[in-house]
Protein backbone atom coordinates (compact mmCIF):
# COMPACT_ATOMS: atom_id res chain seq x y z
CA UNK A 1 0.00 0.00 0.00
CA UNK A 2 1.13 3.54 -0.68
CA UNK A 3 -0.06 7.10 -0.26
CA UNK A 4 0.10 7.60 -4.01
CA UNK A 5 -1.69 5.54 -6.65
CA UNK A 6 0.26 4.39 -9.69
CA UNK A 7 -0.72 6.34 -12.79
CA UNK A 8 0.03 4.66 -16.10
CA UNK A 9 0.44 6.34 -19.48
CA UNK A 10 0.42 4.01 -22.47
CA UNK A 11 0.60 6.76 -25.07
CA UNK A 12 3.40 8.96 -26.31
CA UNK A 13 3.28 12.74 -26.18
CA UNK A 14 2.06 12.89 -29.79
CA UNK A 15 -0.56 10.13 -29.58
CA UNK A 16 -4.17 11.17 -29.10
CA UNK A 17 -5.57 7.74 -29.92
CA UNK A 18 -3.88 4.36 -29.90
CA UNK A 19 -4.82 0.74 -30.51
CA UNK A 20 -2.77 -2.39 -29.97
CA UNK A 21 -3.27 -6.12 -29.35
CA UNK A 22 -3.84 -7.01 -25.71
CA UNK A 23 -0.52 -8.25 -24.34
CA UNK A 24 -0.61 -12.01 -23.86
CA UNK A 25 1.82 -11.95 -20.93
CA UNK A 26 -0.48 -9.89 -18.71
CA UNK A 27 -1.71 -11.89 -15.74
CA UNK A 28 -1.85 -9.83 -12.53
CA UNK A 29 -1.48 -6.05 -12.27
CA UNK A 30 -1.45 -3.71 -9.30
CA UNK A 31 -4.31 -1.23 -8.82
CA UNK A 32 -3.63 1.84 -10.96
CA UNK A 33 -5.18 4.83 -12.71
CA UNK A 34 -4.65 6.19 -16.20
CA UNK A 35 -3.13 9.50 -17.22
CA UNK A 36 -6.01 11.44 -18.80
CA UNK A 37 -7.32 8.82 -21.17
CA UNK A 38 -10.31 6.54 -21.64
CA UNK A 39 -9.57 2.87 -22.28
CA UNK A 40 -11.67 0.26 -24.10
CA UNK A 41 -10.53 -3.36 -23.74
CA UNK A 42 -12.04 -6.01 -26.04
CA UNK A 43 -11.18 -9.60 -25.11
CA UNK A 44 -11.92 -12.59 -27.33
CA UNK A 45 -10.01 -15.10 -25.19
CA UNK A 46 -8.93 -15.43 -21.58
CA UNK A 47 -10.36 -16.07 -18.13
CA UNK A 48 -10.02 -14.60 -14.68
CA UNK A 49 -11.28 -11.31 -13.27
CA UNK A 50 -11.10 -7.59 -13.92
CA UNK A 51 -11.74 -5.15 -11.05
CA UNK A 52 -12.85 -1.56 -11.57
CA UNK A 53 -12.94 0.42 -8.33
CA UNK A 54 -14.93 -1.95 -6.06
CA UNK A 55 -16.64 -3.94 -8.84
CA UNK A 56 -15.16 -7.31 -9.82
CA UNK A 57 -16.11 -8.80 -13.20
CA UNK A 58 -15.51 -12.34 -14.43
CA UNK A 59 -13.76 -12.44 -17.81
CA UNK A 60 -16.12 -14.37 -20.08
CA UNK A 61 -15.24 -13.57 -23.74
CA UNK A 62 -16.33 -11.98 -25.91
CA UNK A 63 -16.35 -9.14 -23.42
CA UNK A 64 -15.58 -5.41 -23.38
CA UNK A 65 -14.38 -3.38 -20.41
CA UNK A 66 -14.20 0.40 -20.26
CA UNK A 67 -12.05 2.35 -17.81
CA UNK A 68 -12.48 6.08 -17.27
CA UNK A 69 -9.43 8.14 -16.37
CA UNK A 70 -10.51 8.70 -12.76
CA UNK A 71 -11.16 5.01 -12.09
CA UNK A 72 -8.81 2.48 -10.54
CA UNK A 73 -8.57 -0.97 -12.11
CA UNK A 74 -6.48 -4.11 -12.12
CA UNK A 75 -6.34 -7.59 -13.70
CA UNK A 76 -6.16 -11.13 -12.36
CA UNK A 77 -5.97 -13.18 -15.57
CA UNK A 78 -5.69 -16.97 -15.33
CA UNK A 79 -5.38 -18.07 -18.98
CA UNK A 80 -3.75 -16.49 -22.02
CA UNK A 81 -5.77 -13.48 -23.15
CA UNK A 82 -6.37 -12.24 -26.67
CA UNK A 83 -8.00 -9.08 -27.92
CA UNK A 84 -7.34 -5.37 -28.30
CA UNK A 85 -6.78 -2.28 -26.18
CA UNK A 86 -8.08 1.04 -27.52
CA UNK A 87 -6.86 4.21 -25.78
CA UNK A 88 -8.55 7.57 -26.34
CA UNK A 89 -6.85 10.59 -24.78
CA UNK A 90 -8.59 13.73 -23.60
CA UNK A 91 -6.65 15.54 -26.34
CA UNK A 92 -8.48 13.50 -28.98
CA UNK A 93 -11.88 14.26 -27.45
CA UNK A 94 -11.10 17.97 -27.11
CA UNK A 95 -9.94 18.25 -30.73
CA UNK A 96 -12.55 15.98 -32.31
CA UNK A 97 -14.90 17.93 -34.58
CA UNK A 98 -17.39 15.07 -34.85
CA UNK A 99 -19.98 15.75 -32.15
CA UNK A 100 -21.48 12.28 -32.52
CA UNK A 101 -18.18 10.61 -31.54
CA UNK A 102 -18.11 12.72 -28.37
CA UNK A 103 -21.70 11.78 -27.58
CA UNK A 104 -21.05 8.07 -28.20
CA UNK A 105 -17.99 8.16 -25.94
CA UNK A 106 -19.97 9.91 -23.20
CA UNK A 107 -22.70 7.26 -23.41
CA UNK A 108 -20.25 4.36 -23.50
CA UNK A 109 -18.36 5.60 -20.42
CA UNK A 110 -21.40 4.68 -18.30
CA UNK A 111 -20.91 0.96 -19.04
CA UNK A 112 -17.93 -0.68 -17.28
CA UNK A 113 -18.64 -4.09 -18.83
CA UNK A 114 -20.44 -5.20 -22.02
CA UNK A 115 -21.04 -8.52 -23.78
CA UNK A 116 -21.16 -7.66 -27.49
CA UNK A 117 -21.56 -9.72 -30.65
CA UNK A 118 -17.95 -10.71 -31.29
CA UNK A 119 -17.85 -11.23 -35.05
CA UNK A 120 -18.48 -7.72 -36.48
CA UNK A 121 -16.71 -6.05 -33.57
CA UNK A 122 -13.57 -8.19 -33.91
CA UNK A 123 -13.37 -7.34 -37.61
CA UNK A 124 -13.64 -3.61 -36.87
CA UNK A 125 -10.92 -3.80 -34.22
CA UNK A 126 -8.66 -5.76 -36.60
CA UNK A 127 -9.09 -3.17 -39.38
CA UNK A 128 -8.53 -0.27 -37.00
CA UNK A 129 -5.42 -1.93 -35.59
CA UNK A 130 -4.02 -2.53 -39.08
CA UNK A 131 -4.71 1.06 -40.10
CA UNK A 132 -3.09 2.43 -36.95
CA UNK A 133 0.01 0.23 -37.25
CA UNK A 134 0.49 1.31 -40.88
CA UNK A 135 -0.39 5.00 -40.67
CA UNK A 136 -0.86 5.96 -37.03
CA UNK A 137 -3.44 8.74 -36.86
CA UNK A 138 -2.28 10.02 -40.25
CA UNK A 139 -5.47 8.92 -41.99
CA UNK A 140 -7.78 10.78 -39.62
CA UNK A 141 -11.07 10.24 -41.53
CA UNK A 142 -10.45 6.48 -41.67
CA UNK A 143 -9.59 6.21 -37.98
CA UNK A 144 -12.51 8.41 -36.93
CA UNK A 145 -14.91 6.38 -39.10
CA UNK A 146 -13.75 3.05 -37.69
CA UNK A 147 -13.88 4.39 -34.14
CA UNK A 148 -17.44 5.61 -34.64
CA UNK A 149 -18.46 2.20 -35.99
CA UNK A 150 -16.94 0.46 -32.96
CA UNK A 151 -18.63 2.82 -30.51
CA UNK A 152 -21.94 2.39 -32.30
CA UNK A 153 -21.71 -1.42 -32.18
CA UNK A 154 -20.84 -1.35 -28.50
CA UNK A 155 -23.78 0.89 -27.65
CA UNK A 156 -26.12 -1.32 -29.65
CA UNK A 157 -25.03 -4.23 -27.49
CA UNK A 158 -25.89 -2.15 -24.44
CA UNK A 159 -29.25 -1.21 -25.97
CA UNK A 160 -28.39 2.39 -25.33
CA UNK A 161 -30.58 5.19 -26.59
CA UNK A 162 -29.19 7.52 -29.23
CA UNK A 163 -27.49 10.46 -27.62
CA UNK A 164 -29.37 13.75 -27.66
CA UNK A 165 -27.81 16.66 -29.51
CA UNK A 166 -29.00 19.34 -27.11
CA UNK A 167 -26.55 21.85 -25.69
CA UNK A 168 -27.51 20.78 -22.17
CA UNK A 169 -25.78 17.41 -22.71
CA UNK A 170 -22.51 19.16 -23.43
CA UNK A 171 -23.02 21.27 -20.29
CA UNK A 172 -23.74 18.12 -18.32
CA UNK A 173 -20.66 16.35 -19.69
CA UNK A 174 -18.55 19.42 -18.90
CA UNK A 175 -19.87 19.29 -15.34
CA UNK A 176 -18.88 15.61 -15.08
CA UNK A 177 -15.46 16.44 -16.49
CA UNK A 178 -14.95 19.16 -13.87
CA UNK A 179 -15.72 16.62 -11.15
CA UNK A 180 -12.97 14.39 -12.50
CA UNK A 181 -10.28 17.05 -12.20
CA UNK A 182 -7.93 16.05 -9.41
CA UNK A 183 -7.33 18.37 -6.45
CA UNK A 184 -10.34 20.51 -7.34
CA UNK A 185 -13.18 18.38 -5.97
CA UNK A 186 -15.54 20.22 -3.65
CA UNK A 187 -19.05 19.68 -2.33
CA UNK A 188 -20.39 23.01 -3.56
CA UNK A 189 -22.88 23.28 -6.43
CA UNK A 190 -22.27 27.03 -6.69
CA UNK A 191 -18.56 26.39 -7.35
CA UNK A 192 -19.28 24.26 -10.41
CA UNK A 193 -22.10 26.51 -11.61
CA UNK A 194 -19.66 29.44 -11.63
CA UNK A 195 -17.11 27.44 -13.65
CA UNK A 196 -19.86 26.58 -16.13
CA UNK A 197 -20.98 30.23 -16.33
CA UNK A 198 -24.47 29.37 -15.17
CA UNK A 199 -26.54 29.43 -11.97
CA UNK A 200 -26.92 26.65 -9.38
CA UNK A 201 -30.60 26.48 -10.29
CA UNK A 202 -29.83 25.96 -13.98
CA UNK A 203 -27.15 23.36 -13.21
CA UNK A 204 -29.69 21.47 -11.12
CA UNK A 205 -32.17 21.62 -14.00
CA UNK A 206 -29.53 20.24 -16.41
CA UNK A 207 -28.72 17.38 -14.05
CA UNK A 208 -32.38 16.58 -13.46
CA UNK A 209 -32.97 16.41 -17.20
CA UNK A 210 -29.94 14.29 -18.09
CA UNK A 211 -29.53 12.05 -15.02
CA UNK A 212 -32.73 12.44 -12.99
CA UNK A 213 -30.57 13.59 -10.10
CA UNK A 214 -29.78 16.92 -8.52
CA UNK A 215 -26.33 18.43 -8.92
CA UNK A 216 -25.78 17.82 -5.21
CA UNK A 217 -26.57 14.12 -5.60
CA UNK A 218 -24.16 13.77 -8.53
CA UNK A 219 -21.40 15.56 -6.61
CA UNK A 220 -22.05 13.36 -3.58
CA UNK A 221 -21.81 10.17 -5.65
CA UNK A 222 -18.51 11.33 -7.07
CA UNK A 223 -17.08 12.30 -3.68
CA UNK A 224 -18.10 8.99 -2.13
CA UNK A 225 -16.61 7.06 -5.07
CA UNK A 226 -13.33 8.96 -4.76
CA UNK A 227 -13.31 8.47 -0.98
CA UNK A 228 -13.79 4.72 -1.41
CA UNK A 229 -10.90 4.56 -3.89
CA UNK A 230 -8.60 6.42 -1.52
CA UNK A 231 -9.64 4.29 1.46
CA UNK A 232 -9.21 1.05 -0.44
CA UNK A 233 -6.11 1.71 -2.52
CA UNK A 234 -3.95 4.11 -0.45
CA UNK A 235 -2.51 4.36 3.04
CA UNK A 236 -3.76 7.93 3.50
CA UNK A 237 -5.35 8.48 6.90
CA UNK A 238 -9.02 9.37 7.14
CA UNK A 239 -7.97 12.86 8.20
CA UNK A 240 -5.72 13.21 5.13
CA UNK A 241 -8.52 11.99 2.87
CA UNK A 242 -10.97 14.45 4.40
CA UNK A 243 -8.62 17.35 3.58
CA UNK A 244 -7.96 15.99 0.08
CA UNK A 245 -11.71 15.95 -0.58
CA UNK A 246 -12.17 19.52 0.72
CA UNK A 247 -13.92 18.77 4.01
CA UNK A 248 -13.33 21.25 6.82
CA UNK A 249 -12.43 18.49 9.29
CA UNK A 250 -12.32 14.74 9.88
CA UNK A 251 -15.59 14.72 11.82
CA UNK A 252 -17.50 16.38 8.98
CA UNK A 253 -16.11 13.91 6.44
CA UNK A 254 -16.91 10.89 8.65
CA UNK A 255 -20.52 11.99 9.14
CA UNK A 256 -20.88 12.69 5.41
CA UNK A 257 -19.44 9.30 4.45
CA UNK A 258 -21.61 7.42 6.95
CA UNK A 259 -24.74 9.26 5.82
CA UNK A 260 -24.20 8.02 2.28
CA UNK A 261 -22.82 4.53 2.97
CA UNK A 262 -24.15 3.65 6.48
CA UNK A 263 -20.60 2.88 7.66
CA UNK A 264 -17.71 5.04 8.81
CA UNK A 265 -14.62 5.44 6.61
CA UNK A 266 -12.56 3.30 9.00
CA UNK A 267 -15.20 0.57 9.03
CA UNK A 268 -15.38 0.59 5.24
CA UNK A 269 -11.60 0.22 4.99
CA UNK A 270 -11.54 -2.67 7.49
CA UNK A 271 -14.38 -4.50 5.73
CA UNK A 272 -12.66 -4.54 2.33
CA UNK A 273 -9.00 -4.93 3.26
Amino acid sequence: MTTQLEIKDKTTAVDSIKISPFRKNIRKTTPHKHNSYFEIIFLTEGSGTHTTDTQKFDIVPPIVFTVRKEQIHFWNIETEPSGYVLIIKKQYIDNCLDKEIKQLLAKLSAYPCLYPNAQPLESLFEILNQEYQENGYGQKPVVDGLLKAILGKLLLSAKAEKASESNKISDFQHFKELLNQENQLTNKVAHYAKLLHTTPQNLNAICRKEANQSATEIISEHIISEAKRLLLYTDLTVNEISHKLDFKDNSHFTKYFKRHTEVTPNAFRKELL
